[in-house]
């Protein structure tokens, strides 16, 4: 009926409100202004970086409201009709007070909060007049009430027509400051520590956790913006003030604070949240598959962005869950849904589902988005290469791991530090004895390394053998799975993929990865041997690493999805030669992939199955062909692949078909033959 609002899934500076419904009574509607009124007290005991003042005069207006409201709980218990319009609107306000107190102390959001001070203080203006609006309606002739509390009525009406709601003249210094040295970065110009530090210190901002908080709000604002794609203005502001917190995130805190909340905290919330779940939950009620951006309605249903949007072109304005016509179309991303979903993807093996909207597109990082973003990033890159040559053996650790960081999903912190001549320092790093300094060096040369360019330099600069030393010896098993993950970007080259073949430690080492317990080890691994299969000369060399029993014996224990597929992947690329068929079929695999074909529910691992069991028919001959036909659960799984499977899976599967019926007619005398299904079943597709 009435619903209280954590803020998760709101953006910010936005309001949204819902009306309490007409059939509630208004003793259950005063009760929950008052509830609503002392959550918004609580936020006194909260720091606010911006519009103290503003904030501070809020609080005392409520304060008197709450004093009205509780004298009228208290002396009629029996409250007319007619006041449910009052407090109707002032519960509507009371919503959007709460959130605009949760953006002005909000974790995260100080620095963008700061140069929107003004617009926040316009919003604390229009709320308050909100009061005086739901308080004008409100019927004191028909309450029994104190002439006391009837004053008090009257006195904040007044004060809130009269109350000035200003920006902050301390707030306005600040973003004069800010303004100044985002013009530094753009003029190439190294702002001054000490005045960085001071709006910092303003912001509250006092540890590298809350400044990487600032840029992760930041960067999903970008993300958000760059889809829309409507204000240019806002957007190069988002992107001067994201190179401003890297910039401060690297040079001005020293240490690398990791809370356990910040570590911990989120996913093993989601965890919880995770027990019992229904899974149809999580998918979207038009596609009804896995959500990857979901997004909710006004009506408060949620969908997947692609879907509602394909739905809202449709000419549709209904909710089409309900069929409820919508008062608006705006989108509320849900973003404690959207991380269930990647925890119970992560968790069960499932492989994430990237959103194919433009906000998850890092194309938009090519450019840095504005000039002061450019030049801070230019400067960052000068400032972390000397600290990785003249650095302390800390500051090497820290240098390496901020360039991590700064090159996970950006295009242009790769291009700009591939530029600047980081690899070869991190190569060195890659022989350190310190645990942390290699493993944040090998995992910031895998981002690199997805730069065209980077994969030339680390070649060039004889990366290959220091990675492979990484992959079998590295001193943590996160560093040996960054490297196997490097190495796979690296194989995305036709001549990487030779030079990585010919190194006699590095298949040897990718398949002993996949011994490994840990499932991230594992995928890293098996993805790298399949890029590294692409060369025909590695074929030989992965047979010879014994991987074939590996793989089996994974598709025959392993629950997880993804790495079922990987293997499966690996197994068919071996099987389309007569070596590989030999070595599978010496495994006494073929119940096994026809028992995966009939359970599996990844379309992709279906038609690795499908692929693998033409080759094996093609390679092994009618000895395999006589095995397969006496499985009377296949043909009905092939057949479904003829509708349901992807295109390849359905000519492939059609090709066994046709195999399988030649092989029965020719041996139509044989009583032992049995066919799977009659022959008037069989559908041509080549």
């Amino acid at each position: 009926m009435i619903q209280k609002s954590s803020g998760s899934g709101r953006r910010i500076l936005t309001y949204p409100a819902i009306h309490p419904c007409d059939s509630i009574s208004p003793s259950t509607l005063l009760n929950s202004l008052i509830d609503l009124g002392g959550d918004i007290c609580s936020y006194k005991s909260k720091v606010f970086s911006v519009n103290q003042r503003n904030a501070r005069e809020t609080f005392r207006q409520i304060a008197n409201l709450l004093l009205f409201l509780q004298e009228i709980r208290d002396t009629t218990p029996d409250l007319p009709h007619p006041v449910i319009l009052s407090f109707s609107e002032l519960h509507l306000t009371f919503q959007k007070i709460r959130c605009l107190l949760e953006d002005c102390t909000s974790d995260g959001t100080r620095a963008w909060m700061l140069v929107n001070s003004d617009r926040a203080a316009n919003q604390f203006r229009i709320v308050i007049r909100g009061l005086a609006t739901g308080l004008d309606v409100f019927p004191l002739s028909t309450v029994d009430m104190s002439n006391e509390a009837k004053d008090l009525v009257e006195l904040i009406i007044r004060q809130a027509r009269k109350a000035s709601f200003e920006p902050d003249p301390d707030d306005k210094k600040a973003v004069k400051d800010l303004m100044r040295i985002l013009n530094h970065f753009e003029e190439g110009i190294a702002p001054d520590p000490i005045e960085i530090r001071r709006i910092l210190d303003y912001l509250g901002i006092h540890k590298w956790s809350s400044c990487n908080k600032e840029v992760k709000f930041l960067d999903s604002e970008i993300g958000t913006e760059f889809s829309n794609g409507e204000n240019i203005t806002k957007l190069e502001l988002l992107c001067s003030l994201m190179g401003f917190m890297s910039y401060c995130r690297c040079v001005i805190f020293d240490t690398v604070d990791f809370e356990s909340q910040h570590l911990n905290g989120q996913c093993s919330n989601i965890s919880k949240d995770l027990k019992g779940i229904n899974v149809d939950d999580l998918k979207c009620p038009i596609s009804l598959e896995m959500m990857s951006d979901p997004v909710t309605l006004s009506s408060g249903h949620t969908y997947d962005r692609c879907s509602i949007l394909k739905w809202f072109r449709s000419g549709n304005a209904t909710c089409p869950k309900t069929g409820e016509k919508l008062t608006s179309t705006e989108l509320v991303p849900n973003l404690v849904l959207k991380g269930m979903i990647q925890q119970y993807c992560a968790e069960n093996g499932i492989p994430v589902v990237v959103s194919r909207g433009k906000n998850r597109d890092i194309s938009r990082t090519v450019m840095a988005g504005s000039s002061a973003g450019e030049g801070a990033m230019k400067m960052l890159a000068g400032f972390l290469i000397n600290k990785l040559v003249n650095g302390s053996r800390e500051e090497m650790n820290k240098a390496a791991f901020e360039i991590r960081v700064l090159t996970k999903t950006s295009i242009f912190n790769r291009s700009c530090l591939v530029e600047s001549g980081t690899i070869p320092h991190l190569l060195k790093l890659l022989l350190s004895e310190d645990s942390n300094t290699q493993e944040n060096s090998i995992a910031a040369l895998l981002n690199l390394s997805k730069h065209s360019k980077g994969k030339c330099v680390i070649v060039e600069n004889e990366g290959l053998d220091l990675i492979v030393h990484v992959l079998r010896k590295g001193l943590k098993i996160e560093a040996q799975q960054h490297a196997a993950a490097t190495l796979f970007y690296l194989a995305s080259d036709e001549e990487n993929r030779v030079l990585i073949g010919e190194n006699p430690e590095a298949i040897p080492g990718l398949v002993e990865l996949v011994k490994n317990e840990n499932h991230h080890c594992k995928r890293n691994a098996l993805v790298a041997i399949f890029g590294l299969l692409v060369h025909p000369e590695n074929h030989w060399r992965v047979l010879a690493s014994g991987v074939v029993p590996l793989l089996l014996n994974l598709l025959r224990d392993s629950e997880r999805e993804d790495l079922v597929t990987d293997s499966l992947a690996i197994l068919a690329t071996l099987a389309e030669k007569i070596d590989g068929t030999v070595a599978i079929l010496r495994r006494g695999a073929l119940q096994l992939l026809v028992g995966i074909l009939n359970t599996s529910t990844s379309r992709t691992g279906k038609e690795y199955c499908v692929s693998m069991l033409l080759a094996l028919c093609v390679n092994g001959g009618l000895d395999v062909v006589a095995r397969l036909v006496k499985i009377p659960s296949l043909m009905g799984s092939l057949y479904s692949q003829l509708s349901e499977g992807t295109s390849r899976a359905s000519k492939k599967a059609s090709a066994i078909i046709k195999i399988l019926h030649q092989f029965y007619e020719n041996n139509s005398s044989s009583a032992s033959v049995t066919p799977a299904l009659p022959r008037e079943q069989f559908v041509h597709v080549w």
